[in-house]
């Protein structure tokens, strides 16, 4: 586990439970990462309603319930898909928040076009919010970890208001 976002995790923790919010989670290219850290705090059972990885349309279709009419003109590793399974997560599982993350973690890009280290983070809820993040890095767990790092500030500056 990685200290810094255990750091954060217990933040967000902290501050769900203290708001009485509860989070899920639809991570991709953080490839579980997300979920880890969040559970790995103290408490996590009172917040924490749930997560999965959602690396494909295949687990798209599937675990969200995205269907193909969802995703006319809309492709992944985009602000909009990102805010799309926030949404969709949130509302399976009736959290007061949701979260997803999808990118290009590296080497390489992906088959969009997207170098690697790119990634797209939305969370969904009372505020919806969304950020694209770069890291011009092609060092696949250095980018999972900056992912998970910048999906975890954004969560918390969201809740925070």
């Amino acid at each position: 586990m990685n200290k810094e976002l255990l750091f954060l995790s217990k933040e967000v923790g902290e501050l769900l439970i203290s708001k009485g919010h509860s989070i899920a989670i639809a991570e991709s290219s953080s490839g579980g990462l997300i979920s880890a850290h969040l559970l790995a705090i103290p408490g996590a059972s009172s917040y924490f309603l749930g997560g999965s990885v959602i690396y494909t349309r295949y687990a798209q279709r599937g675990f969200l319930n995205v269907p193909d009419s969802d995703m006319e003109g809309l492709r992944a590793a985009t602000e909009q898909y990102a805010a799309l399974n926030a949404d969709k997560v949130r509302g399976l599982l009736g959290s007061t928040w949701g979260l997803a993350e999808t990118g290009a973690t590296g080497p390489t890009g992906n088959r969009y076009g997207d170098d690697a280290g790119h990634s797209c983070i939305a969370v969904s809820g009372p505020v919806n919010r969304s950020v694209t993040l770069e890291t011009g890095l092609s060092d696949r767990q250095e980018n999972m970890v900056s992912f998970t790092k910048e999906a975890l500030n954004l969560l918390l500056k969201t809740i925070s208001g």
